[in-house]
């Protein structure tokens, strides 16, 4: 099983993962798109036992504290393969078109749909979910869904930057509806939901 605990980082409030494996104490960190003293006191707090740190895609919000944080604590960058390309283009992560400083990096474990890793004793799936940019996933674990800019309350991430894809974005969708059973789901922006709510209530998940 895993803890979280939420921040809020950057100007548009991602949130932002701290995730404790609590059979063993080591830790992940969900999408730092900016620097937060709180996460980062918190993490030190629990004896610094940052294993990864794991982006759902590659924009400007939920990768440009990643590379840093991962440094600080030794711990490895996991994202999907189709979102590689992300943490080095700046065209595509949309630091270019904001004028953010950014260093190109790169992730150190790249991982296909369905495939699973494991933080401490507990076991983390990535599935692919393109359409909000062509390199989104979303990571599920325990009873939980962390969906990125893919599946928001009563939303969806928007298609019109680049690499965005509506059709993209209705198969995602789909996928997620058609998952057995119901998660709680931790959107990359705003209030948490659930599948199940965003199954009955979302309106183009109702539609699929």
């Amino acid at each position: 099983m895993i803890d979280i605990k939420l921040y809020h980082v950057t100007e548009i409030a991602t949130n932002c993962c701290y995730l404790v494996d609590e059979a063993t104490g080591k830790s992940a960190v969900t999408d730092p798109g900016a620097e937060s003293n709180a996460l980062i006191s918190q993490i030190e707090k629990d004896g610094g036992r940052l294993e990864y740190v794991i982006l759902t895609h590659g924009h400007y919000d939920h990768i440009c504290f990643a590379k840093q944080l991962a440094d600080k604590f030794g711990a490895k960058i996991v994202t999907g393969k189709h979102n590689n390309e992300f943490l080095s283009n700046t065209d595509y992560n949309g630091t270019a078109r904001h004028g953010i400083p950014f260093k190109p990096f790169s992730a150190d474990i790249l991982l296909d749909d369905g495939e699973t890793f494991k933080l401490g004793e507990t076991e983390i799936k990535y599935l692919y979910t393109p359409g909000h940019t062509s390199g989104c996933g979303v990571y599920i674990f325990d009873d939980v869904m962390i969906s990125g800019d893919t599946l928001f309350c009563e939303s969806y991430g928007r298609t019109d930057l680049p690499t965005g894809d509506d059709m993209n974005m209705i198969a995602s969708l789909k996928k997620l509806k058609e998952l057995d059973g119901d998660y709680h789901v931790i959107p990359g922006h705003g209030p948490m939901t659930t599948l199940e709510h965003e199954r009955r209530w979302n309106p183009l998940m109702r539609r699929l």
